[in-house]
């Protein structure tokens, strides 16, 4: 750097994200409404009373549904068999209302919910949070100038404190890395497994309805009705839940409101003393009067906290007070007078425990309630279904996805998406397992079986991020691991019993997609290493000269590639086996970051490769896992504004020779081509080497005509502007490389079944990258090569 340059290090760390600088006047401003909007919107928010309530109410929609319905099908589940002794019932309902208030009430609605990526929840949504706190992401493509968006929030910590050691153990082996990766991917197998039996199970329990009023009808017409509802309701995923959106949360409110005052009901007319229940002695007097069969009745009583997940991985809908105020004012209350109330019914009725819940309504309210209750299951579906899209959607942005086209179905909310691949998937397996099991119990045992794996994963990754996130006392940490595992191990042994009695339908549903997610994975790690280990060195490119050795063309050539940096190697082989190339070169990366979101006016990165006579650019285009990348002109018209700002900007920081590499992030403006005008941005000029990036900000009182050579400078950078402008205007192709792995000759035989055929028919079938990037084929150049892993 030559003295002229002056680096203005004062509050850098600060003025980094939230600095504003006029490009004209160059002078410093504060941060505008929208920056600041940014900034807050992601802090703990306080609402009125009057909004908390709405908040809670519209919750109740999509939160709630699916542990709402638990009742259709809980007690059903826990005596198949029938009922022996009226008092195993008083047993029963102590366990479910524990359950209930260890697991959902106290654990994550209190605990695991404030466990949250800016809002998001989920297993990937912890991932990520672990991923910021914790170099554990197996593909390393991320930069330090990532940690500066205002969306990737992290704490730090001692160094010789326990979340540090935690934190280099994960680090040391590449092993531990991939076993916490495929803890993840089970957890979200076993998401999607509930995609699957939610809805079978759910519906079929509603239609079962029927069934109790007309006695002698074939449970053949419960299935057959159960599937049409289940056609229906997959068939329409592709309007979004926006347009009916308004009826879940009173439809989910009137059946809260319903089940809790037909449980008090019967409560009264039956038996109240089952209330006797909420002592925890029942339990024990129950295991002891049982044995083994008490233990595998647990499978079904954990029906009862089904949901849960379903309650942490919607939270990014709604503030975590309204969520847990419809939880312990609404859901919480009516749950338990909704078994309380059927269990008293059964200590008169022990024969009816098959139709427990339809049984035990009023006789005068029994079509309503039947309606309601089919609705119920229909919106408890539904959100299942929506957060087995978006849990896919997050995998597929951590490269653990075939790539499938994800539709928005909505323009007002983000997070509503539609995947039409998965979605007819879904229907066909949940179809399947309704009609090949027309039963409850055995459905009920393979969702147990998907619940409690879940739980167990988010309870892992829920250790970790008490010691790195939260930075809790190890012996904190310790005693919530400890009673969740004991709570959740229980259940899970109980599940096991059932593993012949359906159980095992969720494992194989599991097996399946994991082995799909991680191959895919392992097939893009190797990508990713190849083009790593076989990029090009600056050195070479310097060394062919102006013209890289052969004949620019007019036009602008983009070439996508997966490196954050360097020359890719797709470059060398497209120079050595084609005569020319365009007069501009841009090197494009579209990655993810494991943040939820990347606000639109820090998307891009923009570099310049080798000397300004080369006219060769890097353009990164960074995305969170909640993101979709627009398959529109958007991105291309963006990526052009941002070059063309970062060729503006540059000429700011004279004095530097023209092999030097500069980057641009920060906060962007929509920049005119036209007038060639820009309004108010973040300016944040960064020097590099081919290694590094280190932050150099242009001073504030500086303009373009401060050196002597300040007219030139000037002149070069209008000279520059023009020379793309018309580059542009002639043509833009773009250049993807179809990279093609094979394994080698000598690899074993679980290698090549893996890459030659699983990956290989997996890259077949999933969309390709133009079809994500909408580029038209008249414009549309793939190069092949193929390397061997």
């Amino acid at each position: 750097m030559t003295s002229g340059m002056e680096i203005d290090e004062e509050n850098n760390n600060n003025e980094s994200k939230g600095g504003m600088w006029d490009l004209e006047q160059k002078l410093d401003q504060p941060m505008d409404e929208e920056a600041g909007r940014l900034r807050n919107m992601y802090r703990e928010k306080k609402f009125s009373t009057l909004l908390l309530l709405r908040l809670a109410y519209q919750s109740l929609g999509v939160v709630y549904g699916d542990l709402g319905t638990s009742p259709l099908y809980v007690y059903n589940n826990t005596f198949p068999h029938g009922i022996d002794d009226p008092e195993d019932v008083i047993g029963a309902l102590s366990l479910i209302i524990y359950s209930l208030t260890l697991i959902p009430l106290l654990k994550y609605v209190f605990i695991v919910c404030r466990a949250n990526d800016n809002g998001q929840g989920g297993t990937f949504a912890l991932y990520s949070l672990l991923c910021r706190h914790a170099k554990i992401n197996t593909i390393p493509n991320q930069h330090r100038t990532d940690e500066e968006l205002t969306t990737y929030s992290r704490s730090t910590f001692h160094e010789h404190s326990f979340a540090a050691k935690t934190k280099r153990w994960l680090e040391a082996y590449p092993f531990r890395k991939n076993a916490l990766l495929i803890l993840v991917v089970v957890g979200t197998c076993m998401v999607i497994g509930d995609g699957i039996l939610t809805p079978a199970i759910s519906v079929l329990s509603a239609s079962g309805g029927i069934k109790v009023d007309h006695p002698k009808m074939s449970n053949d017409v419960v299935v057959v009705v159960a599937v049409i509802i289940l056609v229906g309701l997959f068939s329409l995923q592709h309007y979004g839940t926006d347009r009916v959106g308004w009826l879940f949360a009173p439809v989910v409110l009137l059946w809260f409101l319903l089940v809790g005052g037909i449980g008090i009901y019967n409560i009264w007319k039956y038996d109240s003393s089952v209330l006797r229940a909420f002592s925890p002695v029942y339990i024990y007097r129950y295991f002891r009067r049982e044995k083994r069969e008490g233990w595998t009745s647990l499978g079904g009583i954990m029906l009862s906290i089904t949901g849960t997940e379903a309650l942490f991985a919607d939270l990014a809908h709604f503030p975590l007070s309204a969520i847990q105020l419809a939880f312990t004012v609404v859901c919480f209350p009516c749950l338990l007078l909704a078994y309380s109330g059927q269990a008293a019914y059964l200590m008169q009725n022990t024969d009816h425990v098959v139709d427990a819940f339809y049984r035990s309504i009023p006789e005068s309210i029994y079509w309503p309630v039947f309606v309601i209750a089919t609705l119920a299951a229909i919106v408890a579906s539904q959100a299942t279904i929506s957060a087995t899209f978006s849990i896919i959607k997050q995998a597929l942005a951590l490269g653990c996805f075939p790539r499938v086209k994800v539709v928005h179905t909505s323009k007002k909310f983000l997070g509503q998406i539609y995947i039409p691949d998965i979605n007819w998937i879904l229907m066909v397996l949940c179809i399947a397992v309704t009609a090949g099991f027309k039963n409850q119990s055995q459905i009920g045992n393979a969702y147990g079986t998907a619940v409690v794996i879940v739980m167990l994963v988010t309870t892992l990754l829920m250790t970790l991020i008490m010691l790195l996130v939260w930075h809790c006392h190890w012996a904190v940490v310790l005693i919530f691991t400890v009673l969740s595992l004991v709570v959740e191990c229980t259940y899970f042994s109980a599940v096991l019993f059932k593993l012949d009695q359906g159980g095992w339908v969720p494992l194989v549903i599991a097996a399946a997609f994991l082995l799909i997610m991680y191959v895919w994975h392992y097939g893009t790690v190797k990508r990713y290493e190849f083009e790593m280990h076989s990029k090009v060195s600056m050195a070479w490119i310097l060394g062919l000269g102006p013209s890289l050795g052969l004949v620019r063309v007019p036009g602008i050539g983009l070439v996508y590639t997966e490196l954050a940096s360097g020359v890719p190697h797709i470059f060398s082989h497209f120079i050595t086996n084609l005569p020319a190339i365009h007069s501009v070169m841009v090197f494009v990366c579209v990655k993810y970051l494991p943040v939820y979101t990347v606000p639109e006016d820090e998307r891009f990165l923009v570099k310049r490769i080798g000397p300004k006579n080369f006219h060769m650019f890097r353009c990164v285009a960074r995305y969170g896992y909640k993101d979709l990348h627009k398959k529109d002109d958007d991105f291309e018209k963006k990526l052009f504004d941002n070059l063309f700002m970062f060729v503006r900007l540059e000429s700011m920081m004279d004095g530097c020779s023209d092999s030097d590499e500069y980057s641009l992030y920060g906060q962007q403006t929509q920049h005119s081509r036209d007038n060639g005008s820009s309004s108010t941005a973040n300016i944040e000029l960064s020097y590099s080497s081919m290694d590094s990036i280190a932050p150099v900000k242009s001073h504030p009182h500086r303009n373009n005509t401060i050196t002597s050579s300040g007219h030139e400078s000037g002149q070069t950078e209008v000279d520059e502007m023009e020379f793309l402008n018309s580059c542009r205007d002639t043509g833009v192709v773009h250049i993807l490389g179809n990279t093609v792995i094979r394994a080698r000759r000598e690899s074993r035989f679980y290698k090549k079944l893996a890459i030659d055929y699983i990956y290989a028919f997996l890259r077949k079938i999933c969309r390709e990258n133009s079809v994500i990037f909408n580029i038209p084929h008249e414009s549309l150049l793939n190069v092949g090569q193929i390397f061997y892993v």
